[in-house]
């Protein structure tokens, strides 16, 4: 096969009929793993190919880029970038968006490769072609243009490169092509900014972090909107967030989160504003970030009580990223009867809401009540336990109602919170004082999907695994337990056939 791979390829140019003859070399390409095709295809030339690209068949592009990405993906990036620069140029300039998909990929490889990248760093004219492609019509175009880019920036070289000034004042005419395409340079910026505290201060000095910064306090909400996203994304890194708040930009936030109440249009934005220091305080401290920033925590209250189902969402989100920590659960109840009012909430949301905020409230729940085997203080598993039965006057009864309603995806939440105390003695022993549950947990019947079977499965994993349950469930519920856990979570008990002599 690697002989005819070869002639097909020496003859491609003299074939009468290019769309039957370029197929006969697709067959023949995908017919052999890609990592055997290198020996055939390094010795050939491809300007062929290439050439058919040049053509109002669609057809016959199609099927040039089938074999182009089958051929490139067998060749070394350093024999792409020495013998097929000019090519893949072309490429990122050509009209077929499958053409120009390819030919970034391509260039996306080279850029990787640290003895192929000079020659990408040596051509400003394909560096500058690849980022006027942010700018494309097509997202599919635009994004692989940003993802080359941003392998490029994962060097020193590839830095120096692309913030120069001649570079650098081209990045900033194709901005100027649209707010999406701005948004789209934005998008590069703060993944090179995630990289290093080095890129981060390429990205400073370059003058566009201030820009997106600015973009906060815009007349346009749309744009502020994206640009909280953005700055978000900005807060993902230590060195990001230092900046942020050296500069002043948490304190930005904190304002805006103030003055919402006066703002008309606050409800685009304010679940981003939210979403911020939601992620901020789980990456740096809870407490720090609700002390600091109390106006952040007295929002999501103020949305978890309110009436806009939205807004409600957001902060079911938040509440249970707070209470996913240890510091942030405490944070959370030294807020006293604000909270209680919150999960009282919560729990009538979990049973009479939309089956979505349903699903986010069960989801939030279950956070606030989980707690490692190595967390399990005494005043911790007191908190839990009073926590729970602020929910209902019956909290077991009603979780377990809700596990058997018509709705997989609320099923699965009910699990994920009985899995949240199953592990906690105060929980284990409220499980053996609810009649009917063991044997709902050991009952296969009642989890019919895949995710709730894994999700029964994790719940009855808990139970074995926590060091109280022998004492607590006793001995013969354990052995059952443990039989369930090691039948696996889709175990399906046999049934004889019974037949009756004589019936035919």
């Amino acid at each position: 096969m690697a002989a005819s791979i070869e002639t097909l390829l020496s003859e491609i140019s003299t074939v009468e009929n290019p769309v039957e003859g370029l197929q006969t070399l697709k067959t023949a390409l995908y017919s052999v793993p890609v990592s055997t095709l290198r020996d055939s295809v390094s010795g050939q030339r491809l300007g062929a190919i290439f050439s058919f690209l040049h053509s109002n068949s669609r057809e016959q592009v199609e099927l040039c880029v089938d074999i182009l990405e089958r051929i490139l993906m067998a060749l070394s990036p350093v024999h792409l970038a020495h013998n097929y620069r000019a090519e893949l140029q072309g490429g990122v300039k050509h009209n077929s968006e499958a053409v120009k998909i390819l030919a970034l990929t391509q260039i996306g490889r080279i850029v990787e490769h640290p003895d192929a990248v000079t020659e990408i760093l040596d051509n400003n004219d394909l560096l500058c072609a690849v980022i006027h492609s942010i700018g494309e019509e097509n997202i599919s175009v635009a994004k692989q243009a940003i993802q080359s880019l941003s392998k490029l920036s994962n060097s020193k070289a590839g830095l120096d490169k692309l913030f120069q000034c001649d570079i650098l004042n081209t990045i900033k005419e194709v901005m100027a092509v649209s707010d999406i395409v701005r948004y789209r340079i934005y998008e590069l910026v703060v993944e090179i900014s995630s990289f290093s505290p080095i890129s981060f201060g390429y990205c400073v000095n370059s003058g566009l972090i201030s820009q997106l910064l600015g973009e906060l306090t815009g007349d346009d909400v749309l744009i502020r909107v994206t640009a909280v996203e953005m700055v978000t994304n900005l807060a993902q890194s230590l060195h990001g967030r230092q900046f942020l708040t050296h500069h002043g930009v948490m304190n930005q936030i904190s304002n805006m989160i103030r003055g919402a109440e006066t703002d008309p249009f606050s409800s685009l934005y304010l679940p981003g504003l939210v979403k911020f220091f939601g992620n901020v305080a789980i990456m740096d401290s809870p407490q720090q970030v609700c002390e600091t920033y109390p106006a952040f925590q007295n929002k999501v209250f103020e949305m978890a009580l309110g009436s806009d189902p939205a807004m409600i969402g957001v902060a079911l989100d938040t509440l249970g990223l707070l209470g996913s920590t240890i510091e942030g659960k405490q944070v959370l109840q030294k807020t006293g009867e604000n909270f209680k009012a919150v999960l009282v909430r919560m729990s009538h949301i979990a049973s009479t809401g939309t089956t979505e905020l349903r699903v986010r409230s069960l989801e939030a729940i279950s956070q606030l009540f989980t707690l490692q085997p190595e967390q399990q203080t005494e005043d911790l598993l007191a908190l839990i336990e009073s926590w729970f039965q602020l929910l209902s006057k019956q909290p077991m009864d009603m979780i377990h109602k809700i596990s058997t309603q018509p709705f997989p995806e609320l099923h699965c939440c009910a699990l994920h919170i009985f899995t949240a105390i199953a592990s906690q003695p105060w929980g284990q022993r409220l499980m053996m004082s609810t009649p009917g549950f063991m044997e709902f947990v050991l009952d296969r019947s009642t989890s019919q999907t895949k995710d709730a079977k894994d999700a029964k499965f994790e719940l009855v994993g808990a139970l074995v695994s926590s060091s109280s349950s022998t004492e607590i469930l006793g001995s013969q519920n354990c052995l059952r337990l443990k039989t369930y856990l090691r039948e696996g979570p889709y175990y399906v008990t046999a049934v004889a056939a019974v037949g009756t002599e004589g019936a035919n």
